[in-house]
């Protein structure tokens, strides 16, 4: 249990990474991007400052998540940071739509001017810092299998990605395809909203106690080739922040004693987390005779 609340508070060193980083990066290229009039610089810029507050809400989950379990949350509160993550999603949907309805309203416009260089060098010089930032974090989130340092670090990675495009247009605009400019905002738009979707679609599906079948199926493996295991009657599972619960019922022989047949959940709960490095699992035992 310790061990979980350490990889927790590990967590939180990713979040504020993220804070600083996108702080630092939101007010250069919102300025560069105003003073150049660069577009997809400026959108760029506008989608790290609402990082912010995503990143935020993010480490606001982790230190809820790292509460102990209390009358009412019997299980702890280790959802709260896949809540976080989801409201991320949110914000990083309102980000995107922001930024396709401000590029239409541009291209609306009767005339397209080029940004300066200056804008393209500061686009490529912020898709390096947070890819450096993507890096920490998705090894962070890796480590210590957390959802939503999982979804922070696919944000810095599209940061990254969309700070490149931005990178592409304005030098593409350099070389008389001014529109190209606008023109990548817009992809810039379209891949803030593709990454809330892949966020909201996998918290959504943890949420509701959804679980990868590949997965529940190699564990159940695990759990059949157990000495003593006569039959599996029932086996499913979920994630509960960043734990995987695994609830299992089995038939041993009707003929062993009460100590035999703990030994057998035992040695299933051991192998279990040696194999699939999955410490909760609950294991309810039924006899098994012939007819079964």
């Amino acid at each position: 249990m310790q061990d979980t609340y350490d990889d927790i508070k590990q967590g939180e060193k990713g979040a504020w990474l993220s804070i600083r980083a996108y702080i630092f990066l939101s007010a250069i290229k919102l300025v560069i991007g105003y003073l150049t009039g660069s577009e997809a610089l400026s959108a760029d810029g506008l989608n790290n400052s609402t990082d912010i507050i995503a990143s935020i809400a993010v480490l606001i989950g982790l230190k809820i998540s790292r509460k102990p379990p209390d009358k009412n949350h019997r299980y702890g509160h280790y959802r709260a940071e896949t809540v976080a993550a989801l409201i991320a999603s949110f914000i990083m949907f309102a980000v995107g739509i922001q930024v396709l309805y401000q590029t239409v309203m541009k291209f609306r416009a009767p005339t397209i001017e080029s940004p300066d260089i200056i804008a393209a060098w500061t686009a490529l010089f912020c898709a390096i810092a947070i890819y450096f930032v993507y890096l920490y974090n998705i090894r962070l989130a890796k480590k210590i299998n957390s959802h939503a340092m999982m979804a922070a670090a696919q944000d810095n990675r599209s940061d990254a990605l969309v700070s490149m495009g931005a990178f592409v247009g304005i030098i593409g605009s350099q070389f008389g395809l001014p529109w190209l400019d606008p023109v990548t905002a817009l992809i810039v738009g379209i891949i803030i909203c593709k990454t809330a979707w892949d966020i909201f679609r996998d918290c959504s599906h943890t949420l509701t106690d959804g679980f990868d079948n590949e997965e529940l199926q190699t564990i159940k493996q695990t759990v059949s080739d157990t000495p003593g295991v006569e039959k599996i009657i029932d086996i499913k599972a979920r994630i509960h922040g960043n734990n995987k619960l695994v609830d299992v019922t089995i038939a041993v022989d009707h003929q062993l004693n009460v100590g035999e047949s703990h030994d057998i959940s035992e040695q299933i709960e051991r192998r279990i987390a040696e194999l699939h490095s999955i410490s909760y699992v609950h294991i309810h035992i039924e006899p098994f005779l012939a007819s079964s």
